[in-house]
């Protein structure tokens, strides 16, 4: 791949937590992540995804991961470290994984640069590093999280249901959040016939991409017959851009057992991205992508 010549200083530390296997926009936000030279990518925590799709969701997003990378010929090259097999069973009680301690151990480095980590599904290992280790909140990381319901109000949404509890422990927490909710990552359609022009012809990874995103859509009926929404990716370019959409600073909610937000404001403010330029993500993502391939 090209090299742009980013100084090592201003190349930013960043550790990626997905639910890969969930379904396919993951795979678009890890190969993007993994591409830009600007980020010093400390690992990724393949992530579970609840137990209504798989009874081990957590293996499954390794085993995906894994194929991403050989698909990349990178296989020994990133930092690969399980994340937590299931969600939090209460409050008090962390899951100690390879992926929490990562988080941990990122974050307590005598380093000048900040830490990201990326949420693309539940909040798991990141509530059972607070957890583990509460000084952590204290440290130079901002937490950027995909989930939860439209503002004001809230609802049901996949990431947050799959660790409710996870969600408030991070929400109460006083570590640096960045949320972008659903009505926001959803700003991120893209056609078959874009996929099929502008990823598919770049290599194995291209084409998997791409075969995997058709194929997994024309599975289900109601699924949309010709686009998908890569709703992971805006993850990448609010680190890449942090003005990469509108936001504001609110301050954070709790979620009752509805994932309902109650706005108490006993919480320090967080983030929260209200819109996303998608345009910037995905022309980033589709050229480093042909540089890769042409290097």
């Amino acid at each position: 791949m090209h090299n742009f010549n980013i100084p090592k200083e201003k190349q930013i530390r960043v550790i990626l937590n997905t639910d890969v296997k969930n379904e396919v926009d993951d795979q678009f936000a890890i190969v993007h992540a993994i591409l830009s030279q600007s980020f010093d990518l400390r690992g990724i925590i393949p992530a579970h995804f609840g137990t209504e799709k798989s009874l081990h969701s957590q293996r499954d997003s390794y085993d995906e991961t894994m194929l991403l990378l050989n698909k990349m010929d990178l296989p020994k090259k990133i930092n690969v470290l399980n994340g937590a097999e299931h969600a939090l069973t209460d409050k008090f009680s962390p899951i100690d994984s390879e992926g929490s301690q990562l988080i941990i151990e990122e974050s307590m480095k005598d380093d000048e640069r900040p830490l990201y980590i990326a949420f693309l599904g539940p909040l798991t290992d990141m509530a059972s590093a607070i957890l583990l280790k509460p000084e952590i909140c204290e440290r130079n990381i901002k937490v950027i999280w995909i989930g939860g319901r439209d503002w004001p109000c809230g609802g049901w949404e996949y990431n947050l249901n799959n660790d409710i509890i996870a969600a408030n422990i991070v929400f109460q927490s006083s570590v640096e959040l960045w949320q972008i909710p659903r009505n926001v990552y959803r700003m991120m359609p893209v056609s078959f016939a874009e996929l099929w022009k502008k990823v598919y012809p770049f290599g194995a990874i291209g084409k998997y991409l791409t075969e995997n995103v058709i194929s997994f859509n024309n599975a289900r009926k109601e699924r949309p017959a010709e686009y998908r929404i890569l709703g992971d990716s805006p993850a990448i370019g609010v680190i890449l851009y942090n003005d990469c959409g509108k936001w504001s600073w609110c301050p954070a909610p709790e979620f009752d057992e509805n994932m309902n937000y109650i706005h108490n404001g006993k919480h320090r403010a967080i983030k929260v991205y209200s819109s996303i330029d998608s345009r910037f993500i995905l022309e980033d993502f589709y050229a480093k992508l042909s540089l890769f391939c042409d290097s």
